[in-house]
């Protein structure tokens, strides 16, 4: 479960919703303070979980930096809607929903993409498969087929139960608790409880069955020309970091280890994780102008 560690918006970020051909999307949308985006837009993917105030930490420092960032929940996710139908959650249905939105953010130029996550299974579903034109493809905290370790077996407990004993249970049983022993602020819970009720209980079910199944797809994704940046917390308790490690050599990709950080670094280590985007997102920029 990913964390905000504050609500509050910053000066420059704003709520707004993003209309598609195929559907409404509900964002976060950061602007530089003073001045005109300048640079490539950014467009963020929250994990199975998460939604897109995971970003709110790193958002104003990414905009500062010359760009029109967005962070979205994804179609089922907290305030974007989604239909009561299993199709609809697969990660190449969630990945074509990505590929169009890039295109409406970007307007038909190059955009920086990031998939935190399940995000990132789902955000190279639009790398592979779209028809965008990616600027940059940043990995955060995913892997390179279905997830691994502690959150697998958090997975298949989550599916097991969800059907027949409903979010209720998830909440009071898992993540409550969990909230509770890491000592979260009340404002927080009640922001975890709200997200988790607005979301889609057959998009979650869905969504946790694809995590689980992901096939590997690095050899696809090394067949397009997009620079990638792997980044991921020395303590990472999804994909293991030696599993990130690897599959950052197999993409041929930057790959940068965030001190002190586990699953959540836009959330636990939020200025690094800001300086290691701006840099791979500038020499990317500067690679392509050359």
């Amino acid at each position: 479960m990913s964390t905000p560690r504050f609500l509050t918006m910053p000066p420059g970020v704003r709520s707004r919703h993003i209309e598609t051909t195929v559907g409404t999307f509900a964002a976060l949308e950061a602007l530089p303070v003073s001045g005109i985006p300048e640079r490539w837009p950014a467009l963020l993917v929250p994990g199975l979980t998460g939604s897109k105030e995971d970003f709110i930490a790193v958002l104003q420092t990414l905009a500062q930096s010359g760009r029109q960032v967005i962070a979205i929940d994804m179609r089922g996710q907290f305030e974007s809607n989604g239909p009561d139908d299993r199709s609809a959650y697969s990660c190449a249905a969630l990945g074509n929903d990505i590929d169009v939105l890039a295109q409406v953010i970007g307007h038909g130029g190059p955009i920086h993409l990031v998939g935190h996550s399940f995000g990132g299974l789902v955000t190279r579903e639009a790398v592979i498969d779209g028809r965008t034109r990616f600027g940059s493809y940043t990995l955060m905290s995913s892997g390179p087929a279905a997830i691994v370790g502690p959150r697998e077996r958090a997975g298949r407990t989550m599916i097991s139960e969800l059907p027949d004993l409903g979010l209720e249970h998830l909440w009071h049983n898992r993540m409550e608790p969990e909230a509770l022993s890491a000592g979260v602020s009340d404002e927080i819970i009640a922001f975890l409880r709200k997200r988790l009720f607005a979301n889609s209980r057959t998009g979650m079910y869905t969504m946790t069955e694809e995590v689980l199944s992901a096939p590997d797809r690095c050899d696809e994704l090394t067949q397009v020309d997009v620079p990638t940046l792997v980044l991921y917390g020395e303590h990472d308790d999804g994909w293991p970091p030696h599993m990130q490690s690897e599959m950052a050599r197999r993409l041929d990709a930057d790959c940068v280890v965030v001190p002190g950080a586990a699953h959540s670094p836009a959330v636990e280590a939020p200025e690094t994780t800001a300086a290691a985007l701006i840099r791979f997102w500038n020499a990317a920029e500067s690679r392509s102008r050359g």
